[in-house]
């Protein structure tokens, strides 16, 4: 008859506003963000930089870290034996970066593998109030718990990050894009690490030249290195982001 539609056309028109529905939820909606690390084979990115060994997955790779991390009697030793003296050390190394003016009482810090929280408790004693630390085990107040390779913080998050496990990176790279991508436009980076001593059984990488960590660096300037002597570890690593 004039003026009928097509029969084909009649379940198309029906179905059109179910589709367009459908279209309209799904863009709608929130994405997601993973929170797990990919694991692949790690690279060193670097001729300065040599990984220690192969893990079959990234789990088995924390679980040698958190077998430090959870030692009951190291984490025996950290509060109490331990406390003092490197509260002590830490609070000259901090008040020594003030007087350069890489740290000031009003920066927001962040220490990375922080343990207990020894750095954070140093920083709040030479004034700098707004500092917390990160590590895989959580000790509140002062840590909070976080994986280097994929800090849980905002980007532009602190002025000052501060850092002495390196060595424990399994990827060097990632440790190195999560402090430049947290770290505020002009913030500090600071890290120490060892150039003349092998690590110990726990650390995942052997770091054979400063140029290894500068050259993880892509965001940001060298603003020295100089001779340390920090539980270990022989060289401080400063460098600033740009702006």
């Amino acid at each position: 008859m004039a003026g009928e539609k097509p029969p084909l056309l009649k379940p198309f028109l029906l179905l059109l506003p179910l589709s367009l529905l459908f279209f309209i939820l799904l863009h709608s909606r929130p994405s997601t963000t993973s929170t797990s690390i990919s694991f692949s084979t790690p690279s060193a990115s670097s001729p300065f930089i040599r990984i220690r060994r192969a893990f079959p997955s990234y789990d088995e790779y924390l679980k040698l870290q958190l077998n430090k991390t959870l030692n009951p009697h190291l984490r025996h030793l950290w509060a109490t034996r331990d406390w003092d003296r490197k509260l002590l050390v830490f609070s000259q190394i901090f008040s020594r970066l003030q007087s350069r003016h890489l740290l000031t009482n009003t920066s927001r810090a962040l220490c990375i593998g922080a343990r207990l929280g020894q750095e954070v408790a140093a920083l709040k004693k030479v004034g700098v109030v707004d500092s917390i630390g990160m590590d895989l085990v959580p000790s509140p107040p002062l840590v909070v718990k976080g994986d280097f390779h994929k800090q849980p913080f905002k980007s532009n998050s602190f002025d000052f990050e501060f850092s002495n496990v390196f060595d424990h990176a399994l990827y060097p790279d990632r440790f190195i894009g999560e402090v430049e991508r947290t770290l505020k436009p002009g913030g500090v980076a600071v890290i120490h690490v060892a150039l003349h001593r092998r690590g110990d059984k726990y650390s995942a990488n052997d770091l054979l030249g400063v140029d290894g960590i500068v050259g993880l660096f892509k965001q940001s300037d060298l603003v020295s290195t100089e001779k340390v002597d920090a539980f270990g570890l022989d060289t401080e690593v400063v460098l600033k982001k740009r702006s």
